[in-house]
């Protein structure tokens, strides 16, 4: 303010050139001291000692504001408006539909801003899987961080790790719900060696031991039974139907992984499934699941199957479009893709219907609840090793858990997605539900920025 007297005296003395440059350095140096003098903040707002930063007129309840500026609480409290809290996130994953399309939805609020992605000063991080950088979460100073993964949740959501889990834990070693799993590593797989002085590297072959042996022995003591004894196996990290061979062949399994450079999950194939009507279809389950920070478990409402185009044939194991119902799959391989549903895609509502119509049941008394209770088992099993409660910082999820259900109506867990994509007829409900039941309860929107109050989208599992 002194600054300010003395250039508008100057101004009157000397001119109005003078007065006009005046007036601009003193923009300037406020400016620099706007910017350069706030400890809170790495944007263009701040303050310093008895000046108010832009960013926290009206937000000084916040007790490092308080002590920054200068200010008793109490004359903070009475002598600003009404605080209307802005927080700050960085989308990191560019390949996320599902997180493109929550950002939006935050910026719609009126209440979020988006940062650089490489702005540590975040409450938000909406990153990348794999590449999320834990050991620097929650320990920015006043600011509370939230990221949309939870770490060490790949003990689910990779095929041998699944397996390894289930194995490992007595809760879930005894379940019925998972199809007898086996993990197999390639017998020639080199992995490279501790580098040698000369900065070069070898190759040693991998001596890790697998269950090879024991799938033998199971395999044959199924032979004669009156199945066929057929299994499928799987790359763990494979994705979108690559990796997958099905045989009723135990060398033919063994020297398709032995090929492949990489591990393998070998896993009983469901040989009666229950098929869709018309065409003998095939389906698999996708149900979305969210994990908030608190390790509350909600399920989405909706789900959907995701069907094949062609009839089932349990003569010829190499008819991708006959077993594997991914879509990429079916729409590239299948002529018949979208001829019985739009895009592959039944939904609950209409699945119920068929249950109803077909088998005199509804899915909410012979479905959901084994899906229901096989999601909380298996969440519940990690909670100890993942949770964040803990932590300086915070996490939550969402998970595709995907299903099978075989001809007597028995729910099989088949794998489990670590970042799920979403039909496209779900985006805006789904990532609506996800502001609302995982960021916005950590960070709370004013009255005016909450949409109108709506029915759950999530039914909650327990925590």
């Amino acid at each position: 303010c002194g600054a300010l007297v003395s250039v508008c005296w100057l101004g009157l003395v000397s001119g109005p050139l003078v007065y006009v440059w005046g007036i601009t350095i003193w923009g300037v140096v406020s400016v620099w001291a706007v910017v350069w003098r706030c400890p809170l903040s790495p944007t263009w707002s701040g303050s310093h000692r008895a000046t108010v930063c832009l960013y926290c007129v009206g937000r000084l309840q916040r007790p490092e504001c308080i002590r920054w500026a200068g200010l008793p609480a109490a004359a903070a409290a009475s002598s600003l408006p009404s605080p209307t809290t802005m927080y700050t996130f960085v989308l990191r994953d560019r390949n996320s539909s599902v997180y493109a399309e929550v950002g939006k939805m935050l910026i719609s609020t009126g209440q979020w801003r988006r940062l650089r992605r490489d702005n540590p000063r975040f409450n938000l991080m909406l990153g990348e899987r794999n590449k999320l950088p834990f050991g620097t979460l929650g320990h920015e100073p006043g600011l509370a961080q939230l990221v949309n993964y939870y770490r060490g949740a790949d003990k689910l959501c990779r095929k041998a790790s699944l397996v390894k889990l289930i194995k490992s834990i007595p809760e879930l070693e005894s379940c019925t719900w998972f199809p007898e799993s086996y993990v197999i590593y390639p017998t020639g797989l080199q992995t490279t060696a501790i580098p040698l002085q000369n900065g070069l590297t070898v190759q040693r072959t991998n001596v890790r031991t697998d269950d090879r042996e024991v799938f033998l022995a199971s395999y044959h003591k199924r032979q004669g039974n009156e199945e066929r004894n057929v299994w499928v196996a799987k790359s763990s990290a494979g994705a979108k139907g690559a990796g997958i061979f099905i045989s009723s062949d135990a060398n033919e399994l063994l020297d398709f992984i032995d090929t492949q450079g990489q591990v393998h999950v070998i896993q009983k194939y469901l040989e009666r499934p229950l098929l869709l009507e018309p065409g003998h279809r095939k389906f698999d389950i996708r149900s979305w699941v969210l994990l908030d920070h608190q390790y509350n478990i909600y399920l989405y409402k909706e789900g959907v199957l995701r069907t094949s185009s062609d009839p089932y044939n349990s003569t010829d194991f190499q008819d991708k479009t006959s077993h594997l119902t991914n879509h990429c799959i079916q729409k590239e391989f299948s002529k018949n893709y979208g001829k019985y549903e739009e895009g592959n895609e039944m939904f609950f509502e209409e699945f119920n219907q068929y249950l109803m119509n077909t088998h005199n049941v509804s899915l909410e008394n012979s479905i959901l609840p084994q899906l229901k209770q096989i999601i909380r088992s298996c969440l519940i099993s990690i909670e100890c090793s993942i949770g964040t409660k803990l932590l300086p910082y915070h996490s939550f999820q969402l998970f595709g858990f995907d299903f099978m259900v075989d001809e007597d109506l028995k729910v099989w867990l088949i794998e489990v997605n670590g970042a799920p994509a979403c039909a496209q007829k779900l985006y805006a409900e789904l990532c609506q539900g996800i502001v609302d039941a995982a960021i916005s309860c950590v960070f709370p929107l004013s009255e005016t920025a909450q949409k109108p109050s709506a029915q759950s989208v999530f039914i909650k599992l327990g925590s």
